[in-house]
């Protein structure tokens, strides 16, 4: 159980490097379609955190929130938008590439299935980055015809005051 142990510990920290990586560009990628975009899939890396908590829990283990560097982002401005967004399809298909065949060796069936919901999801993230940065605006569906496409962008900041 100790390997497993490790395993979901190691995944951990590099799921949420990632996240912190996607709250960083949500905060500069205005666009109103690739902004919700990043919101969902906030949302599911959350949802996905939240899960191996409980497993690393379950194993007596405790989950470590320190992301350390490789989670920070040298990035600080929206006009590298493009480049920000192209950096995630990258991360996903490193993170799929570095995890897949370690998944696929695990001994813990439970474990390693729900280690392979989360790639399969990251699998979708990167679709959705790839359509992005091709500058599609129907990443989470398609609005009805009797509405406008939305424009503009999202707010830098949650608050006005």
């Amino acid at each position: 159980m100790n390997d497993v142990l490790a395993t979901l510990e190691a995944f951990y920290r590099d799921a949420l490097a990632r996240v912190v990586r996607h709250e960083a560009h949500a905060r500069l990628i205005r666009q109103y379609d690739a902004n919700n975009t990043y919101q969902y899939i906030i949302n599911r890396d959350e949802t996905h955190l939240s899960w191996l908590s409980s497993a690393i829990s379950e194993l007596g283990g405790r989950v470590n929130d320190d992301v350390g560097p490789q989670g920070k982002d040298e990035s600080t401005s929206a006009r590298d938008t493009p480049q920000l967004i192209q950096s995630d399809v990258q991360d996903a298909a490193a993170f799929v590439g570095s995890w897949r065949p370690r998944v696929a060796a695990m001994p813990n069936a439970r474990h390693a299935k729900m280690l392979n919901v989360i790639i399969g999801e990251v699998l979708e993230q990167q679709r959705f980055f790839e359509q992005a940065a091709a500058g599609r605006t129907d990443l989470l569906g398609r609005r009805g015809e009797q509405l406008e496409p939305a424009s503009g962008e999202v707010l830098p900041s949650r608050w006005i005051e």
